[in-house]
């Protein structure tokens, strides 16, 4: 049985650990950026699938733009968030809802899509390669994956310079599991191996956070908050910073 993880229990601290501080305005901004600049322009509204979307912050700006959405999360509780949302935006007719494990969905049921969004869920999984192919398989052909996951390389660093190195020797894994800690980071070279075995050819690499939590002090002496994101954003696409991002995106083209 392939172990998936939920979020029921945790969706009020999960939002406001994750999307109400500076690091996750940083994640929401480089993919912004990203999905801007990476996909391909045109008038056709796209069929979007947000798989483990969770309240979907990423899936309502696209929706916003006149695209459809199918918001999927194993969650009730981020759902119910989402669906609360989605409806103060006024683009609840623009939105489907789905309660379930993403490999549980199937193109007999749902169709194909354009694009699909696959954001910090690959780390919560155990059978990786095989949640891929499930995305693979709902895919139309010539669609986009954004693909975003916890750089298990990235962890590494930041142990290293926090001094964890029992943490180091154990090979990354805890005697007892933190509950927003991701339980299977990710080899970005794994990750690329999957990609490529299913046909993707990858058009586009950013880190997230490639600096932020390794700042002695992430209060200054920088004079704000955008000061810091922009700092991101610039660093985000260059070598060696990039792969030092506590999480990488990639944007994957099914050939």
């Amino acid at each position: 049985m392939t172990r998936n993880t939920s979020f029921d229990g945790k969706s009020r601290t999960f939002s406001r650990n994750i999307y109400g501080t500076t690091k996750g305005q940083i994640r929401l901004r480089v993919l912004a950026r990203d999905l801007a600049e990476w996909l391909p322009s045109g008038n056709q509204p796209l069929r979007i699938l947000d798989a483990g979307g969770g309240f979907g912050p990423v899936s309502q700006r696209l929706a916003a733009e006149g695209h459809s959405v199918v918001l999927c999360d194993l969650s009730a509780e981020m759902l119910d968030e989402a669906r609360t949302q989605v409806a103060e935006k006024d683009l609840t007719e623009q939105f489907d809802f789905i309660h379930g494990p993403i490999q549980s969905l199937t193109e007999a049921d749902i169709g194909r899509f354009d694009l699909i969004l696959c954001h910090a869920v690959l780390e919560w999984v155990e059978d990786q390669a095989g949640l891929l192919a499930t995305l693979n398989a709902l895919l139309r052909p010539g669609g986009h994956l954004s693909l975003m996951y916890y750089n298990r390389d990235g962890l590494l660093y930041h142990s290293l310079v926090k001094g964890n190195f029992d943490y180091v020797h154990a090979n990354l894994v805890r005697k007892r599991r933190q509950k927003l800690t991701p339980g299977w980071p990710c080899r970005p070279a794994d990750v690329d191996d999957w990609l490529h075995k299913l046909g993707f050819v990858i058009n586009g690499r950013s880190g997230v956070r490639v600096f932020h939590d390794y700042m002695s002090n992430v209060h200054g002496p920088f004079p704000t908050e955008e000061a810091l994101i922009e700092m991101e954003l610039a660093h985000s696409r260059i070598e060696p910073f990039m792969h030092l991002g506590r999480y990488m995106h990639v944007l994957a083209r099914k050939e």
